[in-house]
């Protein structure tokens, strides 16, 4: 059952059947991961590194909430030696986790580090490199120079490492590329892998192969892209090192965990990663449970209904091209990918009914207002709505009862395969078919090329599901087949948590495929549980109240397009996990800047710690907020320094001001 794809677009074992992407085995310390081992779960200290009961504290805390490693940093040689003082004080608590020194720009800390510790992790964009935004052009023979360089200083620690048994981890990062790595290859997935590949093949001349390799971004579709790609050109070189996966930046609570799974989740779908770290502005003890639901999940997947291979990828997985289609009534082409309401279990009496996802009615007017997460298809099944819909909110009923209340005001039928082909009866405008991968074969594929009115609804109870769905686009893509597609998944008895991560591994992955031109979900049961603080109220109100799952539902789904990149329809916050080079309350004050700004639709606000991967994460934002000192913060505009300096206590009130000279502020409602 395994496709047989050409090597260019090979990155995994097989598109349609899962099985684990395997690497070479790596110990780190006694605990080993890649080969046949499980994958394991990593999170980072957010103390003062010198601070050793509090360092030590908090590891034991990760360590029990599920940390197989973990990673604290070493700015400078002080931080590295006094990780003996905290491996020290675990040992003799009893806890035998092995550490990871991360180190940036100072080569003397890593080399010291790697004596003590069981692994040290080095970013090829800031370890010998530097990053000043500035464009330089090299002949062949100055970049072959500068690489020789990077030898000279990187080989001390690749020789300590291998006779200390230490194992280091080559960890790109999208937002600290070098102006030399930029200025060849530019901001691209294939700039970071040849980062990393600079680094690994002067560890292989040096017979060292004890090494881990990361492609993080805060862009998902970025990450998912350099993941890819580097497993395709090191198997072009003959390599197979173990991946560490994470998507850096991705914030904290809902949008945090939803941005993490989309890009973690699409990968391990494929098979891909033997490490995992879900980067959360929260203490890091909750980012482990996080990273064991989204690992767990893949626990007997290989046992799934057989998919049919394929021969060839139609599209390409390393660059991201949104798959072509018509437009079918606002849905497809080049609209942004639409969001499903499922009410069929829901009666609507009156019109606060449609409240929950995000349309209000105002009787003196005798208007709608709509919020910027508003859905636009509401599925009704049976329940007839009993006022005329807002405009632009799209009603879909089921087929056999659409028939008898055709009168009523923008609506449209939604079929099976076999009742479109058997029924003399349809909308001339908009015509919705629910499908599932067996469907697509035959008479119906011919009624599809002719039919410009439909609107698929792909759905799977394939274990594999999004394999299949994806296999299924793979198909109408081989048929020239450009019908709008919405992707639709069902999920019954999961907790609030899963169902978070589920549905934005299951959706995202396709969207960053460019498939999907809609978003539908179904959710049966849900269970009360949450990790999220802020969920005791809303965990009880799911579990008794249909009205608010839809609400949960909605707000879900536009987060997913909003994590996938594929539709903007609030404020985007770039927020780094808290470390030890923080150098203020990360959490406290990203919670600041989201209650006076999360009214700010499209506008990107990176808050960062330090300067380590702020202002290269920030260039994918708007504005930024930068610890540069104790007490002080500097402020960006994109990647320009526009303010210095600026005192803690005035430094959120100065960036609103920044965002209201560049007239991107507007009053919240």
């Amino acid at each position: 059952m395994i496709d047989s794809i050409s090597k260019t677009r090979r990155y995994c074992n097989s598109l349609t059947q899962y099985s684990r992407y395997k690497t070479r085995e790596v110990f780190v310390g006694d605990i080993p991961l890649g080969g046949n081992n499980p994958i394991r779960i990593q999170s980072m200290t957010t103390t003062d590194t010198m601070d050793t009961k509090a360092t030590v504290e908090q590891t034991i805390r990760m360590v029990e909430s599920g940390c197989d490693y973990v990673r604290i940093t070493a700015p400078s040689k002080l931080e590295a030696q006094n990780l003996q003082e905290i491996k020290n004080e675990l040992r003799k608590r009893g806890y035998n986790v092995p550490l990871i020194a991360d180190i940036h720009f100072t080569p003397n800390a890593a080399e010291l580090a790697a004596r003590i510790v069981e692994k040290v992790r080095v970013n090829p964009g800031n370890y010998i490199d530097r990053k000043k935004f500035q464009t330089l052009e090299y002949t062949d023979a100055e970049y072959n120079s500068e690489i020789e360089k990077i030898r000279e200083r990187f080989s001390p620690l690749v020789k300590i490492c291998k006779e200390y048994g230490t194992a280091m981890r080559i960890g790109t990062n999208h937002g600290s590329l070098s102006d030399r790595i930029m200025s060849r290859y530019g901001d691209t997935p294939l700039g970071m892998v040849e980062s990393a590949l600079e680094f690994l093949r002067i560890c292989e001349d040096l017979d060292y192969h004890s090494i881990v390799l990361s492609m993080k971004a805060s862009n998902t579709q970025v990450m998912v892209e350099a993941y890819r790609l580097l497993i395709q050109k090191m198997e072009e070189e003959g390599m197979n090192y173990p991946l560490h996966l994470g998507v850096t930046e991705a914030g904290g609570g809902e949008d945090g965990r939803i941005k993490s799974a989309v890009g973690i989740g699409t990968l391990l779908e494929d098979g891909i990663g033997d490490t995992v770290r879900v980067s959360l502005t929260e203490d890091p003890e909750f980012e482990a449970p996080v990273a064991i639901q989204l690992v767990n999940r893949y626990k007997g997947r290989e046992n799934h209904q057989p998919i049919r291979p394929i021969d060839e990828i139609p599209y390409d997985p390393f660059n991201y091209y949104r798959r072509s289609t018509i437009e079918a009534t606002d849905i497809g082409g080049h609209n942004v990918p639409r969001v499903v309401a499922d009410f069929s279990k829901i009666e609507i009496q009156n019109y606060s009914g449609l409240a929950s996802i995000g349309y209000f009615y105002d009787a003196v007017s005798d208007k709608w207002n709509m919020s910027d997460g508003a859905a636009d298809i509401l599925y009704l099944g049976k329940n007839l709505l009993p006022f005329n819909p807002p405009n632009g909110l799209k009603i879909i009923y089921d087929y056999d009862f659409w028939v008898n209340n055709e009168d009523k005001m923008n609506s449209y039928p939604l079929y099976t395969s076999e009742n479109y082909l058997s029924s003399s009866k349809h909308s001339h405008v908009l015509n919705f078919i629910s499908i599932n991968i067996k469907d697509l074969n035959g008479e119906f594929l011919i009624r599809l090329k002719d039919d410009k009115t439909i609107v698929l609804v792909l759905e799977t109870d394939n274990l594999h599901g999004m394999a299949e769905q994806r296999r299924a686009f793979i198909e109408l893509i081989k048929e020239n087949i450009q019908n709008p597609v919405i992707i639709k998944k069902s999920y019954n008895n999961l907790s609030i948590d899963e169902l978070r991560l589920y549905s934005a591994t299951d959706f995202g992955a396709l969207l960053i495929d460019g498939f999907g031109d809609g978003v539908w979900i179904d959710v049966d049961k849900i269970t009360d549980n949450s990790s999220l603080k802020s969920s005791n109220t809303l965990v009880k109100n799911l579990v008794k109240d249909r009205e608010t799952k839809e609400k949960f539902f909605n707000r879900i789904l536009f987060g997913i397009l909003q994590a996938a990149r594929t539709r903007i329809s609030k404020t985007e916050y770039i927020a780094c996990p808290s470390c030890g080079r923080t150098l203020f309350d990360l959490q406290e004050t990203t919670e600041n800047i989201r209650k006076r700004t999360e009214h700010l639709k499209g506008v990107k606000i990176a808050v960062m710690g330090c300067i380590v991967n702020g202002p290269g994460e920030m260039a994918d934002a708007d504005y930024g907020y930068v610890g540069s000192g104790v007490g002080k913060i500097t402020l960006y505009r994109g990647k320009e320094i526009v303010r210095r300096n600026v005192p803690t206590a005035e430094a959120v009130d100065s960036l609103i001001d920044l965002i209201k000279e560049d007239d991107n502020w507007i009053e919240s409602k």
